[in-house]
């Protein structure tokens, strides 16, 4: 174990008013929220974009999803004391807008109320011990599965930033135009980000987004559309604020769509800190800390907040306290003033950093049993899906519900727990309900 892995692993275990006192870990945890920041700045843009569509006001949703964000930073850092960051979940989104609204026909402040009535039935889960019974009832195979899942999903997310991979006329994916400017940046970006990681430079992550925006602005490549709002129009945001609509509480639609949502906060956040989390025991306060921020998000007028993926290019670049959640949030909360500046931070710049993340935690596969299919197949299963279906949840209820139906068969039930079982049948229930949305 070299020094800085010792470093590394001291700072796990430090309460967060230890690591205040020690400057050079302060340094390490402020570049890894800047880094974190930036991988995953472009919710500030996208999560207005896909609220858009049911009917949330797109200058107003920007101001919802930045506080959203900010609080339950905070929250993450003072009471979890871990480096993840939190903001309006893409994929929890989707299914706020297209599904609740847009398929089932709600209005978008009764999906407002069942957000908060599924954040709920999360927090009753993450502050008793259901939320231990479920997360050690997680096969260490699926958990491995889990992680790399993540990983190829940031990678493939990454990919398409750089515009390396898009949709294909023949295929599902093809590569990209390398002759545009964007994408011959980021390849520039990667191999640059590359070389800082090989070399172990602090903040190599940091530095890699920051020279490539350099050039992008140099070149004049700028690729995100930002929304016309300045700080001033905040003061009609109290226009989406506390606006549930709790009339239908007690129809077979509201209820159906509480279940489905449930599951997605429930699950999606689970299996992503287990995937994440550089200190396992920080897991319990960190889902607590992630469920009360997702009521708040409802309250604040936007979709759940969840634990975002791009955490892991924080953790990544030394994040390990609080700290870095809490300097991830106020870097949220300065954005407020300097929304439209968003947009000289390329995608391509972003991208590096995510592709390299991706690819380091899909080296979790080697925790897998590629000897007993049982177990390779339902991670086999959560690996691939995460990123085919760009859903985690619909990736962990098909690992799920195939374990125990493939450690049965295998003739080793002795290997499946009461909590496996249910897991099993709770996500079963998931996809049947899905589909019927």
């Amino acid at each position: 174990m070299d020094k800085k892995q010792r470093e590394e692993v001291v700072a796990n275990k430090l309460p967060l008013r230890e690591a205040l006192k020690d400057k050079t870990l302060i340094k390490r945890e402020m570049i890894a929220g800047v880094t974190g920041f930036f991988a995953i700045s472009y919710i500030i843009i996208v999560n207005p974009m896909i609220l858009k569509d049911a009917g949330i006001p797109t200058d107003l949703s920007v101001f919802a999803t930045i506080i959203s964000s900010l609080v339950g930073c905070l929250i993450m850092g003072i009471w979890a004391n871990a480096p993840v960051i939190l903001t309006p979940g893409m994929g929890v989104n989707a299914f706020f807008t297209y599904t609740v609204v847009v398929a089932m026909g709600l209005s978008w402040q009764e999906a407002v109320a069942i957000s908060m009535v599924s954040s709920l039935i999360y927090i009753l889960i993450a502050f008793t011990k259901l939320s231990e019974i479920l997360a050690k009832g997680i096969p260490d195979a699926l958990k491995a599965g889990i992680t790399a899942g993540i990983g190829l999903f940031l990678v493939e997310i990454g990919l398409e930033k750089a515009q390396l991979i898009q949709q294909g006329k023949n295929s599902i994916l093809a590569l990209g135009d390398m002759t545009k400017p964007a994408t011959l940046l980021a390849i520039f970006g990667l191999l640059l980000t590359l070389f800082l990681f090989i070399r172990n430079v602090t903040g190599g992550f940091f530095i890699g987004i920051l020279v490539t925006s350099l050039i992008g602005i140099l070149f004049g490549i700028k690729d995100q559309a930002s929304p016309s709002v300045g700080i001033g129009d905040i003061t009609k945001y109290s226009a989406i604020v506390a606006k549930g609509d709790f009339s239908r509480i007690i129809s077979i639609p509201f209820i159906l769509a509480c279940f489905s949502m449930t599951m997605i906060l429930v699950f999606e956040s689970m299996g992503l800190l287990e995937g994440i989390m550089p200190n396992p025991k920080k897991f319990k306060k960190a889902f607590q800390a992630s469920s009360v921020t997702s009521f708040i998000s409802g309250i604040l007028g936007t979709s759940p907040t969840v634990a975002a993926a791009e955490s892991a290019s924080a953790i990544e670049s030394g994040g390990r306290t609080g700290l870095t959640a809490i300097v991830a949030g106020m870097m949220f909360a300065i954005s407020m003033f300097f929304i439209p500046l968003l947009s000289f931070v390329p995608q391509a710049a972003i991208a590096p950093v995510i592709i390299i993340t991706g690819a380091l935690m899909m080296n979790q596969l080697n925790r897998i049993n590629m000897f007993d299919f049982s177990d390779w197949f339902p991670a086999f299963l959560i690996v691939v899906l995460i990123p085919f279906t760009t859903s985690i949840s619909t990736g962990l209820a098909f690992g799920f519900v195939t374990y125990p139906i493939l450690k049965i068969a295998a003739g080793k039930v002795r290997e499946l727990t009461v909590a496996t079982y249910i897991l099993g049948v709770l996500f079963l229930c998931d996809l049947v309900l899905s589909a019927l949305l």
